[in-house]
């Protein structure tokens, strides 16, 4: 995967869309957490330097999927610089299929979601509700 595509990716959820908080190398994707997502700060799922040779991306995760990652995949390892407990490291070698990138992007797209109240989810049409939520 390149950063092309990986930005692609990132890009392609409701809502989403790249910031620079930490100057111009750092691609910072986020989620709009109004309700008319014109506007106010969004919610991080994704951050890269995306023209770095090496190229990483750092991703929220389950915790617990986050360790079971961790173990099966040395590509991944606990996020430089955040909380190792919710977020990875994912060094994108070439050796993860890209389908599996694109999943834990998704992945980590849907905890921040999840997060944001009912009619904003609603709004996004994010339908993976938590239980007992009409």
């Amino acid at each position: 995967m390149d950063a092309a595509e990986l930005r692609r990716i990132c890009l392609s959820f409701p809502a989403s869309y790249e910031d620079f908080p930490f100057g111009p190398e750092t691609s910072v994707f986020k989620v709009r957490a109004t309700s008319d997502f014109t506007g106010g700060p969004g919610k991080v799922f994704a951050l890269s330097v995306l023209d770095e040779p090496n190229l990483s991306v750092s991703l929220k995760c389950d915790p617990a999927l986050a360790v079971q990652l961790r173990l099966q995949h040395p590509e991944i390892e606990g996020a430089y610089h955040l909380n190792k407990k919710h977020w990875n490291g994912v060094a994108l070698t070439g050796s993860l299929a890209s389908s599996m990138v694109r999943d834990m992007v998704e992945d980590s797209y849907d905890l921040v979601v999840s997060k944001m109240p009912l009619r904003q989810r609603e709004v996004l049409g994010w339908q993976r509700l938590a239980a007992g939520e009409a």
